[in-house]
């Protein structure tokens, strides 16, 4: 059992990913399932100092807004620094940026802890905190959703990408509860403590895996315009351009989820703080049931994501013109399903589609315009429900995602060279409605640039 430090490029396991099957495959890799094990505890840990810091900064202010400027300081650094973060990935080897990314989120938790506990936060610590972490965070998510494949395999990528997601909305579903019994009972300062040592969980998991049994990948070298060279391939690839848009217009129209359930509780059912609790819980066992069923394709394909789009925005409109509380919590699960399968979907999809040493800066790409589209969606949609109403809030971000989903889904199927095809009669080897090519062309030269096919 080897932990010393190992190259980026190493011999293959004794069994190839792509032998193995199941929704819970990818566990059976001896490296992800040490990767997994650290991260549904760091993953508890950092749910639990979310609604920690929230509530400390509530506790301190009295201001819902302050609330809000400490999640966007949180998410500002990915829409500035975010293509960095995706060249050091390229560049450096992706163990050892994750063992040092996750000691600094350990350390920055546990400073929290010791202003908190200690009796003298203010705060403008918690805001230089959540920046900081927002920093970290540049570089960490980048290289995590990137070492998947070093560690699972090219064959197994889409497999562990949902278990990756059903790991974080598993501690989603623990972490609130135990922060709330924890604050209730000691305070919120011990919550940041146990979130700082939970880091030393994925810590001790990169150092126990097997250097030998990750899989080759080609680290980019050192050199000048790497930035704008990852901007280039991205805008040259339609296969990879127009998914990113799409999760770009519903991360930041579409995932507005404090904003509205909030607004939701407070002006539409008239409740309090555990109704709040119940309806998040209820888009958590949503997300989790979607990141299972994920697991369980076999493959990722475009028009899925295009799909799960609309019926994500579709869904939302529903449910802001829900005419009771138990339609509305009710339609909260399949949103969760569905929010779920796009970001799984498209993670895996740009993940395979990219060249392994444009990898990092395909998916620092990707996570800037998902995750730093908040900043920027959140005031916004604030805007529109203070002023409209929640209702009018939650049916634009809606109807903004359905509208996206539409768009980009006709780009690439044009892309793509299809048509839609309607078959009034079903036959179980052809779907009722398919995408087929609108023409029968020659087969590419073997050395042909990629394109999308009838199967992406």
């Amino acid at each position: 059992m080897s932990s010393a430090a190992g190259s980026d490029t190493a011999t293959e396991p004794d069994r190839p990913a792509d032998q193995r099957t199941g929704t819970f495959s990818s566990l059976k890799v001896r490296n992800y399932r040490l990767f997994a094990t650290g991260a549904v505890v760091s993953n508890t840990g950092t749910w639990m100092s979310r609604i920690a810091q929230d509530w400390l900064v509530l506790s301190i202010t009295g201001s819902s807004f302050a609330v809000g400027i400490t999640t966007a300081l949180q998410f500002l650094p990915m829409l500035l620094f975010g293509l960095y973060g995706g060249v050091i990935a390229d560049r450096y080897p992706k163990r050892q940026i994750l063992l040092c990314t996750q000691a600094a989120l350990g350390v920055l938790g546990v400073a929290l802890a010791a202003l908190t506990l200690g009796g003298v936060v203010q705060v403008w610590h918690v805001y230089t905190v959540a920046f900081l972490l927002g920093m970290v965070t540049v570089v960490d998510n980048p290289t995590r959703q990137t070492f998947v494949v070093q560690m699972v395999g090219p064959a197994a990528v889409s497999n562990a990408v949902s278990l990756n997601s059903a790991n974080f909305q598993a501690a989603r579903l623990v972490g609130p509860a135990i922060a709330g019994v924890l604050i209730t009972a000691v305070g919120s300062g011990w919550a940041f403590l146990v979130n700082g040592l939970s880091f030393l969980a994925p810590l001790a998991g990169l150092l126990l895996m097997r250097t030998s049994e990750l899989h080759p990948i080609e680290r980019a070298p050192r050199g000048k315009g790497q930035l704008r060279e990852g901007l280039r391939y991205v805008a040259a690839r339609p296969d990879l351009i127009w998914p990113i848009v799409l999760v770009g217009f519903i991360g930041t129209f579409g995932f507005n989820f404090p904003i509205w359930l909030t607004a939701f509780v407070n002006d539409v059912f008239h409740s309090g703080a555990s109704t709040y609790g119940l309806l998040n819980t209820l888009m958590a066992a949503g997300s989790l049931l979607g990141a299972l069923l994920a697991a369980r394709r076999g493959r990722t394909r475009l028009r899925m994501l295009a799909f799960a789009a609309a019926a994500f925005g579709l869904l939302e409109a529903a449910a802001a013109l829900a005419p009771s509380f138990w339609v509305f919590a009710a339609l909260l699960v399949p949103i969760g399903v569905f929010g779920l399968t796009i970001n799984t979907t498209a993670n895996a999809s740009v993940q395979l589609a990219s060249d392994p040493v444009m990898r990092g800066r395909v998916m620092s790409l990707f996570m800037m315009v998902f995750v730093g589209g908040t900043p920027i969606g959140g005031p916004i949609m604030g805007w529109v429900t203070d002023t409209y109403g929640a209702r009018a809030g939650f049916l634009s971000g809606g109807l903004i995602s359905a509208a996206a989903a539409l768009g980009v889904g006709i780009v690439l199927v044009r892309a793509g060279g299809l048509r839609l095809q309607l078959s009034l009669r079903r036959r179980k080897d052809q779907p009722m409605i398919s995408f087929v090519p609108r023409r029968t062309e020659p087969a590419p030269p073997e050395d042909a640039a990629p394109r999308l096919t009838p199967a992406a």
